[in-house]
């Protein structure tokens, strides 16, 4: 069983910048796939990006170019660094853990239904 505890979120300006971080249990996280997905009220959750094992990164097109994933293996945790920040990011970001499939496609990585755990996900806020 794997926890996952998002945190860092909150109310932040348009153009502004935020951290959230995702805390994982388990003793091989250096082997999972991390990926990070927020859902706005009304809407399906959606793909923001994702970090391989090995620390290869692939985004969204909507985020490509502000947010960043980076992952700490040694504090089991992943980052999602999201700069110029729209009011369209405004959503709860949740972050997840692929245990079982280190090697798929990018493609299989942004379909929320092939991850094994969740998180309880982080509201941001941007205002306009």
């Amino acid at each position: 069983q794997v926890q996952l505890v998002e945190s860092g979120g909150g109310l932040v300006q348009a153009g502004g910048s935020l951290r959230l971080s995702c805390a994982a249990s388990g003793r091989t996280f250096s082997t999972y796939t991390m990926g990070w997905f927020r859902q706005a009220p009304g809407k399906e959750r959606e793909f923001v990006g994702m970090c391989w094992s090995g620390g290869e990164v692939y985004y969204s097109d909507s985020v490509k170019g502000r947010f960043t994933i980076s992952r700490n293996n040694a504090k089991n945790t992943v980052y999602l660094q999201m700069n110029s920040l729209k009011p369209e990011d405004t959503a709860v970001y949740y972050c997840a853990a692929e245990t079982r499939t280190p090697y798929g496609s990018s493609l299989y990585f942004s379909v929320p239904g092939n991850y094994d755990y969740w998180g309880q996900g982080t509201q941001v806020t941007v205002s306009s």
